[in-house]
């Protein structure tokens, strides 16, 4: 089963927007293997987001993630990446699909709401970052086989 990281962003928890956002993915049968809140500091910023280290935004991205806590979540499921990225939608919430996470809930970038890992790979990297293996806990649950083939 796929792994994915998603973190949900300072504004989302300003506007107590944490808990419609969990539902989101949890109504898609994804299923919650870690999570925390968690203050975010520069160098994990810096190390998270170094791709964006020229743009002229990025020191106040920074700012912007270090302003309040993050949830941090785990995700797991079947093909959970491209699931996770189709819910949230485009980055640019004036780009995303109606009834995506961003479209709905957010206003602008960076206060788009959510980081979702863009693919396998940084998947398991970016949990690495954020999490320990003791907080990463697999588990069974009850649906497991609705969601994932089993059926009835």
């Amino acid at each position: 089963m796929q792994k994915s990281l998603v973190l949900i962003k300072p504004d989302a928890v300003q506007r107590e927007l944490v808990g419609e956002v969990i539902t989101r993915f949890e109504r898609r049968g994804l299923k919650m293997v870690g999570m925390k809140l968690t203050l975010l500091d520069e160098a994990t910023l810096t190390e998270h987001y170094g791709h964006l280290a020229d743009k002229p935004f990025f020191a106040d991205l920074k700012k912007f993630m270090m302003q309040t806590p993050v949830v941090a979540l785990v995700l797991e499921g079947l093909d959970v990446v491209n699931v996770v990225r189709a819910i949230v939608g485009s980055t640019n919430p004036r780009e995303a699909d109606v009834g995506t996470i961003r479209a709905d809930l957010s206003m602008n970038v960076p206060s788009n709401i959510i980081h979702a890992s863009d693919s396998v790979e940084s998947a398991e990297i970016e949990i690495k970052r954020f999490f320990n293996d003791s907080e990463v806990i697999g588990y069974d649950k009850m649906t497991d086989k609705f969601h994932f083939g089993e059926g009835v």
